[in-house]
């Protein structure tokens, strides 16, 4: 017998602002469900402190403790999360979403141009808010300054609720940047992109060759690897031993923003089902996981190979989630984000919005921006180059401002 459709997804809020929402869902199991309630839980800002996960294969039931903010929307997220569960009840056949072989199509792609009278600080961040609040997601960024002090502006976007194409909600999105902009906001134009502009959009595989060697590597350094805190270290341990089905995986880590994230999305990406698993992480920020896993086959995890493969692999991702670097581009300097994309061809959310709010911060100028694709080491990245505005005569320190950066897309204060 199946539960009703309200019973997939149960949010209980904290009574205090201090305590924690725990989030409940309950539906068929499908390999990498983990990976794709994390990234909906990233995208709405909110840090998981605890959780446990189980399964029997075919049915899960997932635990999440989360903290949330004042303005956390409840019921969008709740929807979200329904959205990326398995789509009916195979014990019951009740259906509640869309057939699970029917294969959603590829989201349109509009372009958001505008132009504003002058810069001012913050512009972009503050763009990059109300795109998020509206569930726009950004696929790249053109921004340029002319001559005569305009800002020009163009997004590539995709639209959650699909209605981008409709007049009203072009009339939302416009609306909501006027009220964000006030009176430097000169004109706003939305239009569905072409497939030679969307082709475009994607990137080369060509980057700059000022890129520091090892920025793409996806093996640990020997040694102690720069940026490891030696008083935290990362510890990942494979017991066979203990269970007859499963491979027993215990990580020991500090805390990052999108930290099970990025684990269940490396699992994802190996085909590996986790049958059961706990994760607690404590105030002081140090994180304990245990993780019953097994291959897409069934089986444990015994080849000695395999093992230290996926061990690596999780030791980089919990190392390494987001490359960030500061370069020369000529005279000018260049901010450089990459972060992997899953194989499902998604990348990390919010980290355009976690970029712009750093340098809002440090009150640096953005000259441009160019967000695209590359497929680097027969892996895609995501890359984000930022030209930053060095006309202030006291321009931030390079290192400050790769410091600040990595500090807000890490969630570290």
């Amino acid at each position: 017998m199946g539960i009703l459709y309200e019973d997939v997804v149960v949010i209980n809020h904290a009574e205090k602002a201090e305590d924690s929402t725990v989030i409940t869902v309950n539906c068929p199991d499908k390999t990498g469900l983990g990976c794709d309630l994390t990234r909906v839980i990233l995208l709405f800002g909110l840090s998981i402190c605890r959780g446990d996960f189980s399964t029997d294969g075919k049915w899960c039931y997932i635990v999440l403790w989360v903290i949330g903010k004042p303005n956390t929307r409840w019921n969008l997220l709740k929807k979200r999360l329904l959205e990326v569960c398995p789509s009916y009840f195979s014990t019951s056949r009740i259906y509640y979403y869309r057939p699970e072989n029917q294969q959603p199509k590829p989201p349109d792609v509009f372009y958001l141009q505008f132009w504003c009278s002058h810069y001012r600080k913050g512009l972009l961040h503050d763009v990059t808010e109300v795109l998020c609040e509206l569930e726009l997601t950004i696929k790249r960024v053109k921004v340029s300054t002319a001559p005569d002090g305009r800002v020009m502006d163009l997004f590539f976007v995709t639209d959650t609720r699909e209605q981008l194409h409709t007049k009203k909600r072009q009339e939302e999105t416009v609306l909501h940047l006027r009220n964000k902009l006030g009176d430097i906001l000169i004109s706003c134009e939305i239009e569905l992109a072409g497939p030679e502009v969307t082709a475009c959009s994607q990137g080369t595989a060509f980057l700059p060759p000022a890129i520091p060697e090892g920025m793409f590597n996806l093996e640990l350094p020997r040694g102690h690897p720069s940026g490891v805190l030696p008083f935290n270290p990362i510890s990942i341990t494979v017991d066979n031993a203990l269970s007859p089905s499963h491979t027993l995986i215990q990580i020991l880590c500090q805390d990052h923003k999108g930290l099970i994230y990025d684990i269940m999305r490396t699992l994802k990406d190996y085909g590996i089902q986790i049958s059961y698993g706990r994760f607690f992480a404590n105030p002081k920020g140090n994180c304990e996981l245990d993780l019953f896993i097994m291959q897409a086959d069934g089986k444990k995890i015994v080849d000695p190979n395999k093992q230290t493969a996926l061990c690596s692999r999780l030791k980089m991702e919990l190392w390494r989630p987001i490359r960030v670097a500061v370069v020369s581009r000529g005279p000018d300097t260049e901010l450089l984000v990459a972060n992997p994309v899953e194989l499902s061809g998604r990348g990390r959310p919010l980290v355009f919005y976690d970029i712009t709010l750093a340098l809002k911060n440090l009150t640096t100028r953005i000259f441009s921006v160019e967000i695209g694709r590359h497929l680097i080491n027969d892996r895609e990245w995501e890359v984000y180059r930022i030209l930053l505005d060095e006309a202030d005569s006291n321009p931030v320190p390079r290192s400050k401002i790769e410091e600040g950066v990595r500090k807000i897309l890490m969630g570290w204060k």
